[in-house]
């Protein structure tokens, strides 16, 4: 066996049920609600085979005008973002893990076999490739000098956006049992922040990797391996100057992002990163709550529970609304006023994984299937 074991998010929750000896509660089913807004696609694009049958969370990103995906397969796309039509597609001959970071002029990619693939952002050539310590489960990141990955064992690595030679290495311990996947490291010109399975975010010189600060989220509590799971899975979120984060049977916390001091915290249990928008932080908790906070504090301004159980992706602000996609790949939109339901559209009938990505008008969700889809509002 490995080091270390990682587990996806359902088997946590059957787990969880059964060390507890309690029967496991079926997702909520979707109530009936008078619709106040709809969603309608502006385009569609299949990527290929889409998450695959691992627990993968490929995300697309964007740079500019160009919308980039890849499926599990090794399949990479480049897409217009308006209106979808392709710019261009490659096949790597890898498994994809850690997919989309573009920026620079190139677009990076993280495989199983732990490797990270960069390309041309023009037209999808590949320019080089670099071995790291394990498999890439998230985007690869940049600042247009060094290419920030965060492998699978906890170690982070910059490398040469010229080249691919390593610059730097982070290491950090695992624990024995961890939830399968990483957040996205956030990469500025000075600092680099990352979160950790032990329920620690660090910050990083960019130069030369140096430790800035350390602050940790979450203390692990429990007598069982699996009770002391406080994976940061979920991606941070730099807001001007304050870095938000969240953490699997943790806390959700606001920290100044120069200084790794805490602002305020509050208990909460997540695997998806928080949200901004109007002066509040939003939260898709482990149980699919949905949690409203005032930014500058920790107060809880709405709660809606009507999405129990249905393993939510990360809320994103979405013109007046808060919009999460769930696992039988409805997107549902709710008012950011008070978190009631005002809207819903169905996307993928694999369910969607990762949280949509909102550039002015348009919300992007990607299903799991490949089904990569822009709504806009009626």
């Amino acid at each position: 066996m490995s080091r270390y074991l990682a587990i996806g998010v359902a088997a946590i929750m059957v787990a969880g049920c059964g060390s507890s000896g309690k029967k496991e509660l079926p997702p909520a089913e979707l109530e009936k609600f008078t619709a106040e807004v709809e969603l309608e696609r502006s385009w569609k694009r299949n990527i290929g085979a889409g998450q695959g049958a691992l627990y993968n969370n490929l995300k697309p990103t964007l740079d500019g005008l160009t919308l980039y995906a890849a499926d599990a397969k090794g399949r990479v796309i480049a897409m217009d973002r308006d209106d979808g039509s392709v710019r261009w597609q490659t096949k790597l001959d890898e498994r994809t893990s850690g997919a989309v970071g573009a920026g620079g002029g190139r677009v990076f990619v993280g495989t199983l076999d732990g490797e990270v693939i960069v390309l041309d952002e023009s037209d999808g050539a590949e320019l080089w490739r670099a071995e790291v310590s394990s498999e890439v489960l998230a985007p690869p990141q940049t600042n247009g000098d060094v290419v920030v990955v965060q492998t699978q064992d906890d170690n982070v690595v910059a490398l040469d956006i010229s080249d691919g030679q390593r610059r730097w290495l982070y290491e950090s311990s695992l624990p024995v049992l961890t939830v399968r996947g990483h957040a996205t490291p956030i990469v500025t010109l000075q600092q680099v922040y990352a979160g950790f399975a032990s329920g620690k975010v660090v910050s990083l010189a960019a130069e030369n990797g140096v430790p800035i600060w350390e602050q940790r989220i979450a203390q692990p509590q429990g007598r069982s391996e699996l009770e002391r799971m406080v994976d940061i899975d979920g991606d941070l979120l730099l807001d001007d100057s304050t870095l938000y984060v969240a953490a699997f049977q943790g806390n959700l916390a606001a920290l100044n992002a120069e200084s790794g001091e805490p602002l305020w915290q509050t208990p909460a249990s997540s695997y998806g990163g928080p949200g901004t928008g109007f002066g509040s932080v939003y939260l898709s908790h482990s149980d699919g709550a949905v949690e409203a906070f005032d930014a500058n504090r920790a107060r809880s301004l709405w709660r809606n529970e009507d999405l129990l159980r249905r393993k939510l992706t990360a809320p994103v602000a979405f013109s007046s609304y808060v919009a999460v996609a769930d696992y039988e790949g409805y997107v549902h939109l709710l008012a950011q006023t008070d978190g009631r339901l005002v809207g819903r559209i169905r996307v993928d009938r694999k369910g969607v994984r990762v949280a949509p990505i909102v550039q002015g008008d348009t919300l992007y969700v990607y299903g799991n299937s490949g089904d990569l889809v822009a709504l806009k509002l009626r």
